[in-house]
């Protein structure tokens, strides 16, 4: 199984379980009774929980976007467009889910299932990657992969260390994220209208030889003085 069709197992399994409080929910709770208690200083837990604010990741995402329009090469803008839309449609994505599982959170209220801070991270740290990694360097890619999980792993940690979350509020942003940018990375494989290549580009290359006339002209026979 590819990893879009597990994110979308698991975030119809964890909505399912949250409509119905079923037992997944019960455990979920426990789980994230038992984090908070293996909670770091309240400094960086909520350092790393501020990482999907609105304020820190539209920024972050446009600097990627900007760089990625910058790179040589041209014909940029159509994956910019593909990345920002999936962000912009994780929007109404996790407020529909918000409101019709209405689930409470750990200090109370509700409309907590997804996590949209979880979600923001995850779909703008991904996508920032995805855009940038093409100009990178092996070594580098796996480096910004590696800080890439790790912050989106801490954000994650971060939102149930300061009690804003459950963990599967978190799991199902996360889902949600990863089947938005499989489906901006699949788009974005293919050229947006009107990013064609110009005309020069589409020249076959001259082999040297002369072209093969498919219709030479007939010569004319002279007529002979006894014709």
């Amino acid at each position: 199984m590819s990893a879009c069709g597990l994110c979308a197992l698991l975030l119809l399994l964890g909505t399912w379980q949250v409509l119905v409080e079923g037992a997944l929910v019960r455990r979920d709770e426990e789980l994230g009774a038992a984090v908070r208690r293996m909670a770091p200083p309240e400094m960086p837990a909520e350092a790393l929980s501020d990482l999907g604010n609105l304020e820190v990741a539209l920024p972050l995402l446009a600097v990627a976007m900007t760089l990625s329009l910058l790179r040589p090469g041209g014909r940029r803008w159509w994956p910019v467009a593909c990345y920002g839309a999936a962000v912009v449609l994780m929007v109404p994505l996790v407020l529909g889910l918000k409101v019709w599982t209405d689930r409470a959170g750990p200090s109370g209220g509700a409309g907590f299932y997804p996590s949209g801070h979880a979600a923001t991270t995850a779909a703008v740290l991904g996508g920032a990657l995805l855009l940038l990694s093409g100009g990178l360097s092996r070594i580098a890619r796996r480096a910004a992969r590696a800080l890439v999980v790790i912050l989106v792993v801490g954000n994650g940690l971060g939102l149930v260390w300061r009690g804003y979350h459950w963990p599967l509020d978190v799991l199902a942003g996360w889902c949600l994220s990863v089947l938005l940018l499989c489906a901006a990375f699949a788009a974005a494989r293919h050229r947006g209208p009107g990013d064609r290549l110009p005309r020069t580009d589409r020249i076959r290359p001259h082999d040297g030889r002369m072209p093969a006339d498919p219709d030479p002209p007939r010569t004319r026979r002279t007529p002979s003085a006894g014709s």
